[in-house]
Order: structure tokens, then C-alpha cells, then sequence
């Protein structure tokens, strides 16, 4: 049997100095989870229509108000809410308010792990509030707070990852056209080539018929759509490099003296572009997604884009079940693709003398996909403590000045 609670418990009793509040955001409503001075352990809810502002700071109202009834104080209010499909608009509204806010990744939260495990928007509300809880008395460890962006900072990256998704769409269409063609036994067409229209009309199928009516109607309809993508990936990036790659004077921030966004963004862009094996694209992706935020240490780096190692130790049995892959996708992705890109163009450099000496000659894939990876976490952190404090890369070739 399992007690949950002592009949004669030990622990010292806190005295709340705030209204600790937890959110539970959803399409419909929002959850409000409050624990306030003077009512013991007893954890109140109410709810609210999600987006109603208006009404949640009215309630946030209605539970000061009675704390200073009961207690005859009046106490700061302490949110806390996940980090999920409503971004940081809430966050940024409770701390225009002077309310203190907190966004939690969900996933560093403890859970009990049982087989079949309840869940409840109110039972993550208590979860939540619990853990705020814990992190406000300084408990180490105890969850991962998000560190929101700015506004700013989260409108820009919208331009590398708008590039990603109509690079996709881009590929879809090619793949559905050739697809189609193929079925009439023609293998050579091109959708990207410039002449893909005049190349379209001669077309005749493998058995010299020409193009079915309506297999070519079809067609000229994806190429309409192809070339709205192609065009739009060319403003896209158009706009991606008049932003992050502007010719603003390089000033690298290092030491105490602040900088403007602006010279510190454009100045971390040009150092990724100036190395060789870096283009506009991988390196804004990588700025954008990942060096443009602040790290503490090299373990926060590695963690953010999920390549730390996730080790697996009970007693006697320990192996290592990969990267956590807990960060941000993206930037893994990027650093992946920047890894095999390195070993071609500074193949003479520390860190890919490292992966060749690591997998050696005859190497198996399996083997090469470790080390990839492994590269992949290393020029990440060496890559940031060159964009931060201006630490070269050893070994590392720069691209010759125009």
C-alpha cells in the first residue's frame, strides 16, 4: 500500500510569501490552479474561456483580494505555464501586468511512472504548481525554465523556417510531377529547368503516344504551383538577406560593455559566413535557431539542440542510449548537415582529423552516423564559443577576402 502523506508529517511548514498560479492552456478554456496564503494546502481551480485576458486578470484580482481578507496583507502574484501551441503572447501579456511569469518546459517535469498513468488537466495543473513551487525555493534541478524570446527574435526566425517549409512544398511538387510521368514511361523530364513548359509539349509517352490530355492539364497545374513556390522562396530570401546578413559594422560583444541587436546579429552572421564550407543559408539557420541565444557553458548548448549524450547506469549495467534529442529539431538537423559539410571543406582542421582518427578506414554506416554526431555536438559548442568570444577554430580555414 502506498501513503502518500504521513499522519504525523515532519516537514517544516512554509509560509507563503505570494499566490502561486498555475495555467493550463488549452483551445477551449484555460485552467487556473492557485495556491494562496492563509488557506493551508488546499489548492483552488477555476476557469476561464481561452484568450479571455480580461477575464483571467479578473481573477487573478479575485484571489489577491480575498488573500488580503483572510490574511489582511496583500502578496505578488507567481505564474507559471507550459511552453506550447499558444508561444509566449500570455507571458509577455502577465509581464506587461508586473506579474512574475514563467514558462516550463514541459518534458524536465517529473511524472510517476506507472504503466497506466492518470492525466488530467487537473492533475498537470497541481504538477505544474508543484514544481513552481519547488523552483521557487531553489530546488536544484527541479525543472527547466524556457527562456521566452524576444518578439523581435521569434518574428526573424520566421524567415529561415518559412525557407524550410517552401523548400519542402518545392520538393513535393517536383516528386508528384515526375511521379506522373514516370507512369508514361518518361524519366527525363526536369520541373526545375527553365524550360520545363516547351519540354512539357514535346513530351510522348514510353510507347510513342503523345502526352494523355489530361496527365499534361495536370501537370501544368503542379508546374503553376512549383513556380508560385520557386518565386516565393526568392523573396524569402531576399528578405532573409537584407535582415540577417546586412552590412551593419561587425562589433562582436565580449566583456561587459552592452551592444544593440543589430551590430551584435550582424556581426555573428558574417563571422559563420567568412569560414569556409558556410553559406548564407546554414549560416543564418544556425544563427537564428541556435548561437543567437545566450548560454551559460557548453552543456547548455549541446542540450539545447539535443546532442547531449543520455547515459543509462543501474549497478553494474551502463551504456549510452544516444543523443536526448530533447532540444530544438531544427537546429539538430542544421548542425548534422554542417558536420558533413565541414569534413569536405576543412577536412585539414582539428575536429575532422578527430572524426577520420575516430572512425578509421573500412568504417561501417552505423559507425559514421555515431561520429557524425558526435562531430556535430563538437562544432556546435566550438562554433559558439567563436561567435561569442571570438575563440578560433583550430585549424579552420577562412574564406579569402573580396
Amino acid at each position: 500500500m502506498l501513503h502518500d502523506h504521513l499522519k504525523h508529517p515532519t516537514a517544516i511548514r512554509v509560509q507563503f510569501g505570494a499566490i502561486f498560479v498555475s495555467l493550463e492552456l488549452s483551445r477551449k478554456t484555460w485552467l487556473i490552479t492557485s495556491l494562496s496564503p492563509g488557506k493551508g494546502e488546499k489548492m483552488s481551480k477555476h476557469s476561464v474561456t481561452a484568450g479571455d485576458i480580461a477575464g483571467l486578470l479578473a481573477r487573478f484580482s479575485e484571489l489577491q483580494r480575498k488573500a488580503a481578507v483572510r490574511t489582511g496583507k496583500s502578496f505578488p502574484l507567481i505564474v507559471i505555464q507550459e511552453a506550447g501551441l499558444d508561444g509566449f503572447w500570455v507571458h509577455r501579456v502577465l509581464q506587461q501586468e508586473g506579474i512574475e511569469s514563467h514558462v516550463v518546459d514541459p518534458a524536465s517535469i517529473a511524472i510517476p511512472r506507472r504503466r497506466r498513468r492518470a492525466k488530467t488537466d487537473k492533475i498537470d495543473g497541481e504538477a505544474l504548481l508543484r514544481a513552481l513551487l519547488a523552483y521557487k525555493r531553489g530546488e536544484p534541478r527541479v525543472c527547466s525554465m524556457v527562456v521566452a524570446p524576444s518578439p523581435e527574435e521569434e518574428d526573424q526566425r520566421r524567415l529561415c523556417r518559412e525557407r524550410d517549409t517552401l523548400t519542402a512544398e518545392r520538393v513535393r511538387h517536383v516528386n508528384r510531377i515526375k511521379g506522373l510521368l514516370f507512369a508514361q514511361g518518361i524519366a527525363d523530364y526536369m520541373p526545375l529547368s527553365r524550360n520545363r513548359r516547351k519540354r512539357l509539349d514535346e513530351l510522348c509517352t514510353g510507347d510513342g503516344r503523345p502526352l494523355p490530355q489530361y496527365v499534361k492539364a495536370q501537370i501544368s497545374r503542379e508546374l503553376d504551383r512549383l513556380e508560385l513556390v520557386l518565386e516565393q522562396i526568392k523573396v524569402v530570401e531576399k528578405e532573409r538577406d537584407r535582415v540577417l546578413l546586412s552590412l551593419a559594422p561587425v562589433v562582436v560583444s565580449m566583456g561587459p560593455e552592452a551592444v544593440c541587436d543589430q551590430p551584435r546579429r550582424a556581426s555573428g552572421v558574417r563571422m559563420l559566413t567568412a569560414l569556409r564550407g558556410f553559406a548564407a543559408d546554414g549560416a543564418t539557420k544556425l544563427w537564428s535557431e541556435g548561437l543567437s541565444r545566450h548560454f551559460s557553458n557548453r552543456r547548455q548548448v549541446a542540450a539545447y539542440a539535443g546532442l547531449a549524450p543520455t547515459p543509462w547506469q543501474s549497478g553494474g549495467i551502463s551504456h549510452e542510449q544516444g543523443v536526448s534529442k530533447a532540444g530544438n529539431p531544427r537546429l539538430r538537423t542544421t548542425m548534422v548537415q554542417i558536420a558533413w559539410l565541414w569534413l569536405r571543406h576543412q577536412p585539414q582542421s582539428a575536429l575532422a582529423r578527430w572524426y577520420f582518427a575516430r572512425v578509421g578506414v573500412g568504417a561501417t554506416k552505423a559507425r559514421k552516423k555515431v561520429a557524425i554526431t558526435a562531430l556535430a555536438r563538437k562544432l556546435l559548442v566550438a562554433l559558439w564559443k567563436y561567435v561569442s568570444a571570438g575563440e578560433l577554430i583550430e585549424g579552420a580555414i577562412m574564406k579569402p577576402v573580396a
